[in-house]
């Protein structure tokens, strides 16, 4: 297996692609924009959360499975250190700035919206104003790092990979049986964990089963075909396909799930293929490592609710880049440095008390050591 270090530059690609779907979903009807109908651009910004949660579904099972087979188990203390220098940081900083223009009058909370955000759970906060929405995707997300480590730690690879396939399979009867019982609920159909954890699911399946998957003959025939460009055609058809809601939360979803997880693989398993040296492009794999704050920051300016000249196209757009580029460099950046700073600073501690472990044989139990991930 690849070392947790290592980056895929095409996997950044697709970030790219995920992050410009939100972008252009959030921009439609903002004062300026060309495009004022909201429904399939909505649709595509959906699409590209989707896809940023197989994306994530496989690359923490991976950055686990590498884990386990280096140590022989799955270390959660080094999981959540790594974690929370990566996620919480940046997170809150944004955070901080959302409370202080809410404080001087610059934007509107709904009650309870801060609450919610700080303890990651706007997803269960309906009524939540438009400058926090987003955080309902990385309230999944953080849900998802906290059960599926621990499932893979209590319940093992195998049995785990049998919940993820489980779950990818139930999650559309599961969305389909609350459109019908709770009508009330539709519109937070795909924003709860139980409606969207089938994306997470299909990406932990992915980098539980690829080394299998690719000892079958018609899996790589699959891959290698030239007609493999059909793929991510039916994703995207099938992602904006808002006008049946029915069906984009059955088949659609399903469509988008393995669709988008066969690029995964496809992209890993053919460096040289003319659409993986697209998505290495340096300009998309610039976008997709500055995904996370361009995320975090863009709501604040794509409001088509709000009059303020710094949501009005295009100054609302060069505001994201340039917002979400201080971030990067300002916040993001510096906690990933402070991060490896603390895990040496924590690997020579542990040593020392090695040292010291080895010299006192009736000495405790060493400390754990922390490895740069």
């Amino acid at each position: 297996m690849q070392s947790p270090n290592s980056r895929v530059a095409s996997l950044d690609g697709l970030r790219a692609i995920s992050i410009a779907f939100v972008i252009l979903g959030h921009l439609a009807g903002t004062r300026g924009f060309p495009i004022v109908s909201a429904t399939i651009p909505a649709a595509l910004a959906a699409l590209g959360v989707r896809v940023f949660f197989v994306i994530s579904g496989f690359l923490i099972t991976r950055l686990l499975l590498i884990e386990q087979e280096k140590h022989g188990s799955v270390r959660l203390t080094t999981f959540y250190f790594r974690r929370a220098f990566r996620i919480f940081v940046p997170y809150y900083a944004f955070l901080a700035a959302v409370a202080i223009a809410a404080r001087v009058g610059w934007l509107e909370l709904a009650p309870g919206d801060m609450g919610y955000a700080l303890s990651y759970a706007t997803n269960f906060h309906p009524h939540r104003a438009w400058a926090l929405w987003h955080t309902w995707s990385l309230s999944i997300e953080e849900q998802f790092y906290l059960i599926w480590p621990a499932l893979l730690v209590v319940f093992g690879v195998r049995r785990s990979l049998f919940v993820a396939g489980a779950w990818l399979l139930a999650a559309p009867c599961w969305r389909i049986f609350l459109w019908y019982s709770a009508p009330g609920s539709h519109a937070e159909i795909g924003h709860t964990f139980g409606t969207v954890a089938d994306a997470l699911a299909v990406g932990c399946l992915l980098a539980g089963v690829r080394d299998g998957l690719w000892r079958d003959a018609r899996y790589r025939f699959l891959l290698r075909s030239r007609w493999f460009a059909l793929v991510p055609l039916a994703v995207l058809a099938a992602g904006i396909s808002a006008d049946r809601p029915r069906i984009t939360l059955t088949i659609g979803a399903l469509v988008v799930n393995v669709g988008v997880a066969l690029c995964i693989d496809r992209c890993l398993r053919f460096p040289s293929g003319l659409s993986t040296r697209l998505l290495s492009v340096r300009p998309m794999v610039a976008v997709g490592r500055a995904s996370y704050s361009i995320y975090l920051w863009q709501q604040l300016f794509l409001d088509r609710s709000s009059a303020s000249w710094a949501v009005a196209f295009p100054m609302n757009l060069f505001l994201v880049a340039a917002v979400a580029t201080i971030s990067c460099h300002l916040v993001e950046k510096p906690s990933l440095v402070a991060r490896l700073k603390a895990e040496r600073w924590l690997e020579r501690l542990s040593a020392g008390a090695g040292r010291r472990e080895g010299a006192r044989p009736n000495a405790g139990s060493e400390v754990p050591s922390l490895q740069a991930a």
